[in-house]
């Protein structure tokens, strides 16, 4: 017997339906907000160093990023990843990577506004600064899309140091349009660059690659090589050509990759499966095989880690603004959380255990936002030889310890939400499982931080230039300087013993790092919460986990700095 509806209704006399319950304290949606404006401290530090220029299309980036269409983009492009493709209908074999439309929506506007090549396309003052800010704005909503932006970016100065090879490339990197087709590159509007360095059996021992690079007899200059072996990890396979590390005759050796060839044909780059990550969906990484692959040589023969190291350099200062641009969001999402939702007869944010967590949570994104931008200043077209030496050492300080730090904050951030932060209809979830990658990429923990003694030991002036940046507030605290006294003696005393240096790695690179910081602080942010900073990460009552304040912190005003004009 088959049950139909009335035609008219419900039968008189049924039970009307009724409302069980009112949907009541729940947190609105945190959309149509001006993510520059709302963020103080990146704001006075674009003014610090020298980007003033670029506030009103910051203001229009922040507008754009901060917006409901923006966030749905970002949303639908990791719950609808990237598929690969690789045969056409008709048995061809193509290797396409197949992105729903929100994440073109997201590149091509992040390509529009600059993230990508805008500092060395128009290096005036403050345009490195000026970039740093825009890509950080970007990441802030949607990280996946970052990762082929910041290759695009850092591969430039490997090319301009090149100038046979980038002659070709440069004017396609520094186009403003953003051209996803996979057609001969001279044809293309714009382009973007990825990259493959590591291996199945060397992973980040790079020197320990088998990719074979055979030169091509035809070619009187000895530049095109042919290219048998893989890529355990392959960036971004869908952009328009890649650096790739291979053994030459001379050693190994840095390579170009075009995914299609000047003829329109393409060459043979063959993506075998793109990576189950744990985050990052977004984004398509990719293993992939070389099989008599075409390539021109890049830099000197045998050169291939001092080549290709100025794109890693880069690609590690990307690293510590994705990682700062995510504790903003996390920062973001739970100040506004806990300014809307009540318990207990009181808002959240009015609760002093509360109010001691966001305030904590504040402080390390404040910390991060000036050392990320300190950092991106020292990267400026003709920036002098203390701020090169400076960069040496810091980039890789900053990146180990900001990176470090992402995914913890990320979770406390998560955990003022309750279980709606734990779940996938709020965006904190998703920045949660993405944190871990920024430490990873491009170098994990103990790569960097012995990275940094081969650096003072390669370069002692490196060295020389972080302790005179530090000097610039001797004296302003003395938990600083007893700090700061500590680690230098430490590490003069580990440096006589390679097996203590080694060991001991992780502990002076956070040193370092947490007085970095801590200056930068006392220098640009409001004194309480420089003063609160460093006695929360280097005073002696302090604690293991955020939100164990020293006693007196205001811990109120400190959330209010980072809330301003978000309600």
């Amino acid at each position: 017997m088959t049950a139909t509806a009335h035609p008219t209704g419900p039968r008189p006399g049924a039970p009307a339906p009724h409302l069980t319950h009112a949907v009541l304290n729940q947190v609105p949606r945190r959309a149509g907000v001006d993510e520059y404006g709302t963020n103080l401290p990146l704001a006075q530090g674009v003014r610090q160093y020298g980007a003033a220029w670029h506030e009103p299309e910051l203001h229009e980036i922040g507008t754009l990023v901060g917006s409901g269409q923006f966030q749905e983009w970002a949303e639908v492009s990791h719950t609808s990843p990237p598929e690969l493709r690789t045969h056409d209908r008709y048995g061809n074999r193509v290797d396409e990577i197949d992105f729903h439309p929100a994440y073109h929506e997201v590149i091509g506007a992040a390509v529009r506004h600059g993230a990508h090549t805008s500092a060395w396309a128009d290096p005036r003052p403050g345009a490195t600064v000026a970039r740093a800010a825009t890509f950080m704005l970007f990441a802030q909503i949607e990280p996946g899309h970052a990762c082929p932006t910041s290759m695009t970016h850092a591969v430039v100065p490997v090319l301009q140091r090149d100038p046979e090879v980038g002659k070709d490339w440069l004017p396609g990197l520094f186009s403003r349009s953003y051209d996803p087709r996979p057609i001969a590159p001279g044809l293309k509007q714009g382009l973007m660059f990825g990259m493959g360095m590591t291996e199945k059996q060397g992973g980040s021992d790079v020197r320990a690659n088998t990719t074979l690079a055979v030169p091509v007899p035809s070619d009187p200059d000895g530049r095109v090589h042919l290219l048998t072996g893989h890529k355990w990890f392959f960036s971004a396979p869908q952009s328009d050509a890649f650096l790739v590390l291979a053994q030459a005759d001379a050693g190994l050796t840095c390579f170009l990759v075009p995914r299609v060839l000047p003829d329109g044909t393409r060459n043979t780059v063959r993506v075998q499966r793109l990576k189950n990550k744990l985050g990052n969906k977004s984004n398509a990484s990719s293993e992939v095989e070389f099989d008599g692959t075409w390539a021109l040589r890049v830099g000197e023969p045998g050169r291939g880690v001092p080549t290709i190291i100025e794109m890693v350099n880069h690609t590690r200062l990307d690293c510590v603004l994705g990682t700062t641009a995510g504790m903003r969001q996390a920062l973001t999402e739970a100040v506004w959380h806990a300014r809307h939702r009540h318990a207990f007869g009181a808002r959240l944010v009015d609760q002093p255990a509360m109010t001691a967590v966001l305030a904590d949570l504040a402080l390390e994104t404040e910390a991060a936002t000036w050392t990320a931008l300190r950092l991106a200043h020292a990267y400026e077209a003709g920036s002098g030889e203390s701020e090169v030496m400076f960069r040496r050492l810091a980039t890789a300080v900053a990146k180990y310890w900001i990176c470090k730090r992402g995914p913890h904050h990320a979770y406390e951030a998560l955990e003022c939400l309750g279980g709606n932060g734990y779940t996938e209809d709020w965006p904190l979830a998703r920045r949660y499982r993405e944190q871990p990658l920024l430490s990873i990429w491009e170098g994990s923990g103990n790569v960097i931080a012995l990275d940094v003694l081969r650096g003072i030991a390669k370069t002692p002036a490196s060295l020389d230039a972080f302790w005179a940046e530090l000097g610039q507030t001797a004296g302003a605290s003395s938990v600083l300087d007893a700090h700061l006294k500590r680690v230098q003696q430490e590490l003069a005393q580990d440096l006589r013993d390679p097996v203590a240096a080694q060991t001991r790695a992780r502990a002076t690179v956070e040193g370092m790092a947490l007085a970095l910081q801590s200056s930068l602080m006392l220098r640009h942010a409001p004194a309480p919460a420089a003063e609160a900073f460093i006695a929360a990460r280097l005073g002696e009552s302090r604690g293991h986990q955020y939100g164990t304040l020293p006693r007196g912190t205001d811990a109120a005003a400190i959330v209010e700095r980072h809330a301003e004009g978000s309600v």
